[in-house]
């Protein structure tokens, strides 16, 4: 297999698509603004528009024998339409790149196998995708990502207050999640679940006054909250099926 197609290159989408061409791959990838298209070709990416709320036909985009979906859409009858084209295409594998917010803060350690929020749409759309035997899909669950531009001592600016600074932070480099992304494809490993999150869970408090810091900025301010919300996720499947280790591992270095 040395086609893959990249659904959404955007933040994630198009440093793993350049990863891949580096690694030999052809790869096409989606965009749904014209101004990006000259972005992915001067990158060697095959470009093209798709959205898939316009639900139009993306019949040359799915001429690949994988597909990563890493858009961030919630759109369920959009992704409906979308898995009745994969269905008619050649695409054989899929990664579809969900997160680990379908899990409720039930103060605990979550797993994979743990309860979901059935509320969340992206449960829906993950089964969608689950229950289909047309084509093999793998389901990463991303926790919250960071690196390159996106630093966390950028976000809650302006005095925000922080809540839940006594929750615990769950996180994922972009190194980190390009590399388990190519492990799952390398190691031909599909029909899983994976969490996919650092090890090291700081308490909110900690990891933003780090993050701060580590900017020169101001020190941020948290909400006074009695109860306190948390999970951690547990990575322990993906490193363990995938021989994965993290590079980035302690968050208060970033």
């Amino acid at each position: 297999m040395n086609k893959i197609s990249v659904l959404g290159c955007g933040w994630l989408g198009k440093p793993l698509a350049v990863s891949f061409i580096e690694d030999g791959f052809l790869v096409k990838g989606s965009t749904t603004s014209e101004d990006k298209i000259a972005t992915l070709e001067a990158l060697k990416i095959e470009p093209y528009l798709v959205n898939i709320s316009d639900f139009e036909e993306y019949d040359f985009f799915l001429q690949s024998d994988i597909l990563i979906v890493a858009i961030t859409s919630k759109d369920i009858d959009g992704f409906e339409n979308l898995i009745a084209q994969i269905q008619g295409s050649s695409i054989q594998k899929v990664i579809f790149i969900s997160s680990t917010s379908v899990y409720p803060r039930n103060n605990k350690v979550m797993t994979e196998l743990d309860d979901v929020d059935r509320n969340n749409p992206l449960v829906e759309i993950e089964n969608l995708f689950r229950e289909n035997t047309f084509f093999e899909t793998t389901i990463i669950r991303f926790a919250g990502l960071f690196g390159d531009k996106r630093h966390p001592g950028n976000w809650f600016r302006n005095a925000r207050a922080i809540p839940q600074p006594n929750g615990f932070v769950n996180m994922i480099h972009q190194e980190d999640c390009i590399n388990i992304i190519h492990e799952v494809i390398n190691q031909n490993c599909w029909n899983e679940t994976f969490n996919a999150c650092a090890n090291h869970h700081p308490t909110r408090r900690d990891f933003y006054i780090n993050a701060r810091e580590s900017k020169g900025f101001e020190l941020p301010n948290f909400k006074v909250e009695n109860a306190c919300k948390w999970k951690i996720i547990a990575a322990d499947k993906v490193m363990a099926k995938l021989n994965y280790t993290f590079v980035h591992d302690n968050l208060l270095i970033i």
